[in-house]
C-alpha cells in the first residue's frame, strides 16, 4: 500500500497540520482553489502503556492494525502525554493547554462540579471553525455537569461514557459510586451500564466511529475515538475472549486493534483515506498496581499517576 494513504498526526498539533490556525476563524488562512482540508481521526487508548504495541515489544498478542500505522507513518519514541492521569491528560489534548494552568491536575469523579472551563477553546472548536463535521465517540472525563459536556466543547455528536469505566457501583475499593451511564448526544440511552454492557464497548465505539466516518466520508470531519480500554475493569466481547497468550489484557488489546483496523477500511471505503491523517495515543501509561490487568511500560520506571517516564512517556503513532 501506497505509505502516504494514511497520514496519522496529537494535540492542537492536528491543527497545524491541517493547516488551521488555533483560536482564528478558518479564513484567516484561505485554501487554495479545489483544496480539501484533511480528515483527522485521532484514536485515544486509556492507560495504554509505552510496550503495549508489537512495535514497542509486546509479547503473547500482536497488533497488525497498529504496526500498520507505525509502516506507514511515524512512530514517535519520546512523545510524553500533558499529564499522568486521565482528566488533566486530556483536558491538555484537548485545548493544548498545561492542564495545571486550566485547573486540571487529576482525575473527575461523577460527583464533580467542575470540568473544562466554556472560555477554553477545543481542537472541535477550532475545526468547526474551519467547517469541520465532529464527533467524540468514547470516554470524555472532562466534566459531567450540564454545560460540560462534549456537545457544548464543540462537538457534534457524542457517544460514549461520560467518565472513567471503574467508575460504577462495582468498584473493588468503594461502592460509593452512582450507576454508570452511556449517552448519545445529551441524552442517557443506558442509565446504569452492566459487565455485559461494558464487554461490548469496543465493538459499539468502533460501529459508531464507522457510521461517522461513512456519514460524513465526503469532509472534512474530525474523529476523536477515545477508547475506554484498557483502562480496569478489563472487558473484551467473546470475539477476542481468550484469544491472547498474555491473558485479558492481551485480549482487550487484540480488540483495540481490530478496532483500528475497521477504521482503517471504513476510510478505505468511503475513498476517504488519501485525505486523512489519523494519530494513535495514550492518555497516559499503565496502572501498574493492578499487575497481569495493567500494561506494561516497556522497561520504563512506574507508571500513571507518577511523572517518571513510565507515567506520561506512551506511543503515539503520527
Amino acid at each position: 500500500m501506497n505509505p502516504s494513504r494514511f497520514r496519522p498526526a496529537a494535540g492542537m498539533a492536528l491543527l497545524t497540520f491541517a493547516g488551521i490556525p488555533a483560536a482564528q476563524h478558518a479564513d484567516a488562512h484561505p485554501k487554495r482553489p479545489g483544496q480539501q482540508p484533511p480528515n483527522i481521526v485521532l484514536i485515544h487508548l486509556d492507560d495504554m502503556g509505552y510496550g503495549d504495541l508489537t512495535a514497542t515489544g509486546a509479547t503473547g498478542y500482536r497488533t497488525p492494525n497498529i504496526d500498520r500505522l507505525c509502516a506507514e507513518g511515524m512512530r514517535f519514541t519520546n512523545y510524553y502525554s500533558a499529564q499522568a492521569v486521565s482528566s488533566a491528560s486530556r483536558a491538555g489534548l484537548l485545548t493544548g493547554c498545561y492542564p495545571n494552568r486550566i485547573g486540571f491536575a487529576g482525575a473527575l469523579g461523577p460527583k464533580s462540579k467542575t470540568g473544562l472551563n466554556p472560555d477554553e477553546e477545543t481542537m472541535a472548536e477550532n475545526l468547526k471553525k474551519a467547517g469541520y463535521a465532529t464527533a467524540i465517540v468514547g470516554k470524555w472525563h472532562v466534566g459531567c455537569r450540564p454545560g460540560l459536556m462534549p456537545l457544548d466543547h464543540g462537538f457534534d455528536e457524542y457517544f460514549g461514557l461520560p467518565y472513567s469505566n471503574d467508575m460504577w457501583p462495582h468498584h473493588p475499593q468503594t461502592s460509593s459510586y452512582p450507576p454508570l451511564p452511556l449517552y448519545e448526544g445529551r441524552k442517557v440511552v443506558n442509565p446504569s451500564v452492566s459487565a455485559a454492557d461494558q464487554a461490548q464497548l469496543t465493538t459499539r465505539y468502533t460501529e459508531h466511529a464507522v457510521d461517522f466516518i461513512t456519514r460524513r466520508s465526503e469532509g472534512p470531519f474530525f474523529l476523536y475515538l477515545a477508547h475506554s480500554m484498557p483502562h480496569v475493569p478489563l472487558f473484551v466481547s467473546d470475539k477476542f475472549k481468550g484469544k491472547s497468550e498474555q491473558g485479558l489484557y492481551g485480549d482487550v488489546m487484540m480488540e483495540i486493534d481490530w478496532s483500528v483496523g475497521e477504521v482503517l477500511k471504513a476510510l478505505e471505503k468511503s475513498g476517504a483515506a488519501s485525505n486523512t491523517i489519523v494519530v494513535l495515543t495514550s492518555d497516559n501509561g499503565p496502572w501498574i498496581n493492578y499487575g497481569d490487568h495493567a500494561g506494561s511500560t516497556g522497561g520504563l520506571r512506574e507508571g500513571k499517576g507518577t511523572t517518571f517516564e513510565g507515567g506520561q512517556r506512551v506511543p503515539c503513532i503520527v
